[in-house]
């Protein structure tokens, strides 16, 4: 596929046919995802990919614990666990719960994904460069995310479609526990590939002048058209 095409078109994919995606496919996947960057080409990327009935579902249960909380708090109006949130807000969303029973499909029938693919973080080898800051820190992920993203491009480029999720990560010590996971690991985040039984065609996102600024936060918005120096 060609490059523009894909970076413009891989939408994110929770909606897949019962078709198979076999062993095969997969290792292609990662055979080219795995050259994606990574800090000191440190890779620290390990995958697991889950194929296990028992062990599926214990991870759909796992996923529709914190789907609750996450519904519960948005319906509290707030973002759900934003660095910059009010914890004792979230943590009273948390403790009503949601209105109604949270919705979803997907959630209800993850353990039924064609491919179920849990994506972790060697600790031992980041160069996490903010992890002293006395703010949330996500540099470390700058060289996981990466090969993330290019799971799902190759992905596409195979006919599939995917997801990338990071829900699990709420409870990543179940999780941890549950795929034998040693604790020098954190969880990057659970992707799910398949057949789409759509695909969308026009994704919608903001205009690049909207952020993206000319020499300071909230200057003058990036134009296309050639400006002074």
């Amino acid at each position: 596929m060609e490059l523009l095409k894909a970076l413009r078109g891989t939408a994110a994919i929770r909606d897949f046919t019962d078709e198979p995606v076999p062993d095969e496919v997969l290792y292609r996947i990662l055979d080219s995802a795995r050259f994606a960057p990574s800090g000191g080409n440190n890779q620290g990327w390990r995958v697991v990919v889950v194929k296990d009935p028992a062990l599926r579902a214990e991870l759909r249960d796992l996923y529709a614990k914190a789907w609750r909380d996450y519904v519960a708090i948005g319906e509290a109006g707030l973002r759900a666990w934003s660095p910059t949130a009010d914890r004792e807000a979230e943590a009273a969303a948390i403790a009503a719960g949601p209105k109604h029973e949270p919705r979803g499909e997907f959630v209800r029938n993850l353990d039924k994904v064609p491919a179920m693919l849990v994506v972790l973080g060697h600790l031992d080898v980041l160069a996490a460069v903010d992890r002293d800051h006395d703010r949330y820190t996500f540099a470390g992920g700058g060289s996981l995310y990466p090969f993330v993203w290019s799971l799902l491009l190759a992905a596409r480029e195979e006919g599939l479609g995917g997801v990338m999720t990071t829900m699990h990560v709420r409870e990543e010590n179940a999780v941890r526990e549950l795929l034998g996971v040693p604790e020098n690991f954190a969880l990057v985040s659970t992707v799910f590939l398949g057949h789409p039984v759509e695909r969308p065609t026009r994704l919608k996102r903001s205009e690049v002048p909207d952020f993206a600024w000319i020499d300071a936060f909230g200057g003058p918005p990036l134009s296309p058209e050639v400006t002074g120096s």
